[in-house]
């Protein structure tokens, strides 16, 4: 009997690089972007989102972060192969064309609007911005050290679009939240992008790694101080109860504790502390949750 995968291989012999470029067998930036949407999603809601809000937003986020990693490889298609961890990529390796990611960037993003269009007017306006955010920051490491201020920006688009959702509004304390994530977004890229430095400094490719230099760990240290910070003006501003703020206590120790990890810099350590950032999403939006129980 043939297994499911060989029939995949039959019927559409180009799945598994489009499952590569899509990153869909790395759910990790999934993760990412969700937590912070769950947390303006509970918040937004008093700590009952809507189930149709939880199945949008859920879905929107893996559609959006494929799609943003499609334009990603697009934009990188001349330099990847000329870095090792990216080496292997699809367009790099020829895979897939660019014509064919441009499509596939373009359909991601109908599929996203299309879940967008069950919201409401607010919302469906805003999507227009993440989808703007999502394309232009591939192109930024081009021209700027600071492609991670804008990957945060992108990645923290959710938390506007889910109080429109949720509420009809946006309250000015939410934008404590998207300061909180856009601040905590470039101190993992920034792990990540420490992992390539040696590469982008070869090639040209321009990220806060590179910027920050050895006072990148310093930097990241400030960046995720500054998240907790908006993150408990947050809890004041919406109320949330003491439990909410022991899960920014716990959150603090992670983030140290990563710090510490990384202090070699080197590419696997860096990594790693990257793979692993997004449990810092998933206690901060626990201690939301209880607060709300």
């Amino acid at each position: 009997m043939k297994t499911l995968t060989t029939r995949l291989d039959i019927l559409w012999p180009q799945w598994r690089p489009w499952i590569q470029i899509t990153r869909l067998d790395k759910p990790v930036g999934s993760y990412l972007l969700l937590w912070p949407t769950f947390w303006a999603l509970w918040i937004a809601a008093a700590g009952t989102p809507s189930l149709a809000n939880l199945i949008i937003f859920t879905l929107g986020v893996f559609l959006m972060r494929s799609a943003g990693c499609v334009i990603n490889d697009f934009a990188d298609r001349k330099v990847d192969g000329h870095v090792k961890r990216t080496s292997d990529r699809p367009l790099a390796t020829g895979a897939l064309s660019s014509r064919a990611a441009l499509t596939g960037f373009a359909l991601l993003c109908l599929v996203a609007f299309l879940l967008v269009l069950l919201t409401n007017r607010m919302t469906i306006l805003l999507s227009f911005g993440g989808v703007a955010l999502a394309f232009i920051y591939p192109f930024m490491k081009r021209h700027t050290h600071l492609p991670q201020l804008f990957l945060g920006a992108a990645f923290s688009w959710a938390i506007p679009m889910a109080f429109a959702a949720e509420s009809s509004g946006l309250p000015a304390a939410l934008w404590l939240l998207y300061a909180a994530n856009l601040c905590w977004t470039i101190a993992y890229d920034t792990y990540y992008a420490m992992v390539d430095r040696d590469d982008d400094l070869k090639i040209g490719v321009k990220s806060t790694a590179i910027l920050f230099g050895d006072l990148d760990l310093h930097m990241i240290g400030l960046l995720q101080v500054m998240a907790l910070a908006c993150l408990a003006l947050a809890g004041a501003r919406f109320e949330l109860g003491g439990v909410y703020y022991l899960s920014l206590l716990a959150g603090a120790m992670f983030l140290a504790w990563q710090l510490w990890q990384a202090r070699g810099r080197d590419r696997e350590s860096c990594f790693r502390v990257f793979r692993q950032s997004h449990w810092f999403g998933v206690i901060v939006w626990a201690g939301i949750v209880l607060s709300f129980l």
